[in-house]
């Protein structure tokens, strides 16, 4: 049949949702990156960064992206392959992690300027690989153009995110940039949606492709890694705080018995 224009609609509140977890995993991340560089000699903690990566990317970015999925509504059945899915997790963390590693192991614009670009063409790719795990009778008509100024959104707003990852050393800080970060993974969301118009070539609209994830699938298992990845995180980071200052009273103890 001839490819007809199907209209989209969104789920105000799973819009909120959205930005909430992803406002959840910025604050994580900042948290994660805050530790790792409260280490001795000026050395990065990897295993922090690590952290900070997999709440970034896997909360953050990730989960936002699927719950802002299920806050696209149309006419048409629509799953998702298991594999371009699972990928676009790992490719979110790996490139979280690798750009906050980099800007985190020494000081200069230069990082910030490299890291940032490179992050939102990550944040892009998996943005758009996401999208390309979606199945259903018909297609997408890209608008190219908003395409990209989804990938610009992207570059300028991993940019600040990172900025903001090295200039948030208070808790309130961190309180105040973790909104500001969800928003603007949450306008490179929307926008990258926006850019995609779904042409229908069936006239069985309800008909769904075998072998998929189906939309009611999607929240048990992204809300499940969002907050779980979210609880474990914050659980470590607290261990480490309770070590660190036991630690640090342990010493100032034997410097005061030294005396």
């Amino acid at each position: 049949m001839t490819p007809v224009l199907l209209p989209v609609s969104y789920d105000l509140s799973m819009i909120i949702l959205s930005w909430v977890v992803s406002g959840i995993g910025a604050f994580t991340a900042l948290s994660a990156i805050n530790r790792a560089r409260q280490t001795t000699h000026g050395r990065v903690d990897r295993f922090n960064v690590i952290l900070a990566g997999v709440a970034l990317g896997g909360v953050g970015i990730w989960s936002m992206h699927f719950i802002g999925m299920m806050a696209w509504k149309v006419d048409l059945s629509v799953g998702y392959r298991l594999l371009e899915t699972m990928v676009s997790l790992v490719a979110a963390v790996i490139v979280s992690a690798l750009a906050l590693g980099f800007v985190a192991a020494g000081p200069g614009w230069w990082r910030l300027l490299v890291a940032g670009p490179v992050a939102g063409i990550g944040v892009t790719v998996m943005h758009y690989l996401g999208m390309y795990s979606m199945r259903f009778n018909g297609f997408f008509a890209w608008d190219w153009a908003t395409v990209g100024l989804s990938a610009l959104i992207a570059m300028t707003a991993a940019t600040a995110a990172l900025w903001l990852a090295f200039n948030t050393h208070q808790l309130w800080h961190r309180a105040l940039a973790a909104p500001v970060m969800a928003t603007a993974v949450c306008t490179m969301h929307y926008t990258g949606m926006a850019a995609a118009s779904v042409m229908c070539t069936t006239s069985n609209r309800k008909a769904m492709l075998p072998d998929l994830l189906r939309p009611s699938d999607l929240p048990m298992l992204v809300l499940t890694i969002a907050l779980g990845v979210a609880l474990m995180i914050g659980t470590d980071l607290t261990i480490q705080r309770v070590t660190s200052r036991q630690q640090d009273a342990a010493r100032g103890r034997m410097q005061g018995a030294g005396r």
